[in-house]
């Protein structure tokens, strides 16, 4: 029923971005004339520092795993880990209801080095440093605006401490998981309302927390924060590039603005591909900055707005296209961890065995 719900959420999330983004009669009118004013060699320059920073921003990303994944005494060869990590971030995008969350944990499982539930401990500190760091570029960046919108700084600080909160969870389930784990069941009612199912999950987050134990390692722990703050910087500085690339006078500050306010919008219930969601949250940040209206910005932004997306979702694919060509991933383990997923009673805790790539 939850699953059925944020496949709802996020199909929605798709009509009413798909909606916001959609372009008015005049736009469309306007943007044959534009788009004849950029030609392949005045972008190729900009386009070329793009990919150069998403070479970048792939590596740290699918690398700095290995320190999440070391204190659990679990390290992947660059080689297998670039490539599980490639159908991943494939998947993230792909898959609606963050479902895509799932494919890294349930690939490692795969491989047997790590229980699902452990290595998707991982993933939620991961998640909840990015966030942190996210956070704190859009509070910066909105609490340098001149001109704040109503909305600007309630939501800098609600998803400041919403992280926050996380990062205290985290904090106390790896000095006490038991009680931890047992306050916030309380909390959720469930045990009263379905003593069995709370049961199943009380285990499985328990199994979950072992993944926290890097939040013990400070060495593994301050390696992950330097890899995420070159990661998340190379990719606020692509937006600024592409902004240069059809003229928008958007500050490097500007820039990380935009990108953290899309991050933060695409962290909800996202659409299938994230089909004008992402569009919407990179013309509402730029908006902030350029002085326009999301639902209704000047062509140039559309442009770039849409060109960061396709870039976005043309490098995930191929990069995830890659690793399933790999001798590394298979089309069998992905729809083994389709299934493992999609399997309300599965926690995936059996490693199964799978042939060594190496």
């Amino acid at each position: 029923m939850k699953l059925w719900i944020n496949i709802g959420l996020s199909l929605a999330m798709l009509a009413l971005c798909v909606w916001l983004v959609w372009p008015s009669a005049e736009t469309r009118e306007q943007l044959g004339h534009v788009i004849d004013n950029y030609s392949l060699a005045h972008l190729a320059p900009y386009l070329g520092a793009y990919v150069a920073l998403l070479v970048v921003v792939q590596l740290c990303r699918a690398l700095r795993w290995n320190n999440l994944l070391a204190p659990l005494g679990v390290r992947i060869p660059a080689a297998p880990l670039l490539a599980i990590s490639s159908v991943g971030f494939m998947a993230i995008l792909a898959l609606p209801a963050r479902l895509g969350e799932f494919v890294r944990p349930g690939l490692l499982r795969k491989r047997g080095d790590l229980s699902a539930s452990a290595a998707l401990g991982t993933v939620a500190v991961e998640r909840v440093i990015d966030g942190l760091i996210v956070s704190l570029f859009v509070f910066i960046a909105l609490a340098a605006l001149p001109h704040k919108e109503s909305w600007t700084m309630p939501t800098a600080y609600a998803a400041l401490g919403i992280f926050s909160a996380a990062l205290v969870f985290l904090a106390f389930a790896i000095r006490r998981p038991q009680a931890t784990v047992g306050f916030c069941m309380r909390l959720s009612l469930l045990p009263r309302i379905a003593p069995r199912i709370a049961s199943v999950i009380e285990s499985k987050l328990l199994e979950m927390v072992r993944g926290f134990d890097v939040l013990r390692d400070r060495r593994n722990m301050a390696v992950f924060v330097v890899w995420s703050l070159v990661y998340w910087t190379a990719n606020g500085l692509g937006v600024w590039v592409l902004a240069r690339a059809f003229g928008l006078p958007l500050s490097v500050v500007g820039a990380f603005a935009t990108m953290g306010v899309c991050a933060v919008g695409i962290m909800l219930p996202n659409a299938p591909g994230l089909i004008g969601q992402f569009q919407y949250f990179t013309l509402l940040g730029a908006g902030l900055y350029l002085g326009f209206d999301a639902t209704n910005p000047p062509v140039t932004a559309y442009l770039f707005a849409n060109l960061h997306y396709l870039m976005q979702v043309g490098w995930y694919v191929l990069c995830g296209a890659f690793g399933l060509a790999s001798p590394y991933v298979s089309f069998h383990d992905l729809w083994s961890v389709r299934k493992k997923v999609a399997s309300p009673g599965s926690g995936g805790e059996t490693a199964v065995d799978a042939p060594d790539p190496g």
